[in-house]
């Protein structure tokens, strides 16, 4: 931890966050903590159970961007919400008393789960077995889950990506895109 980053700790003050994609980030961590997601979904409400969501949410948006093109001004978006991903990551590892010392392996893993969890969804974007199976690996690291709970969490997850892609980038980035759909 920098001395900087001890400072703002010890006084309470929060890290600067980041530009414009901190609204972004803000609702994809607001829709990964919806409470329907571990009851009507049977997340597992735990760190791991968090974090994958938190993933989930984030792949679909980084996806819903991607499909921008590379050139479009949602590209750079895409690594400030990486960056941002993260900055908390670290701060919650460091909350829970990981070590200065093995807390950047931690986010290596981190970040290489994102991108594997991201590769998946975007591969099983148009395929529910594919998403199924996905899920079933990541968010409930392959322990046994009810059917109907793998069904509504891939519903829910195309009704989110449906939003996302009727909704204008400059919503997107606004980070208007949450709440649940009839």
């Amino acid at each position: 931890m920098s001395i900087l980053s001890a400072l703002r700790r010890a006084v309470g003050a929060s890290l600067p966050d980041a530009g414009p994609a901190e609204p972004l980030y803000r609702a994809v961590v607001a829709e990964a903590r919806r409470p329907d997601w571990y009851l009507a979904g049977q997340v597992p409400d735990t760190l791991d159970g968090r974090f994958d969501m938190v993933a989930l949410v984030l792949s679909l948006v980084m996806i819903r961007l991607e499909d921008e093109g590379a050139d479009s001004p949602a590209a750079p978006l895409c690594a400030r919400l990486t960056e941002r991903f993260i900055t908390d990551m670290d701060g919650t590892l460091r909350q829970d008393g990981v070590g200065d010392q093995v807390v950047g392996k931690h986010i290596g893993r981190m970040v290489a789960a994102l991108g594997g969890r991201l590769g998946a969804y975007r591969g099983a974007r148009h395929d529910d077995a594919l998403l199924a199976e996905a899920l079933r690996r990541n968010l409930w690291r392959g322990e046994p889950v009810n059917d109907d709970a793998v069904a509504w969490v891939i519903a829910e997850s195309r009704r989110l990506s449906a939003r996302l892609d009727a909704a204008p980038l400059l919503s997107i980035t606004s980070g208007n895109f949450t709440g649940p759909t009839a």
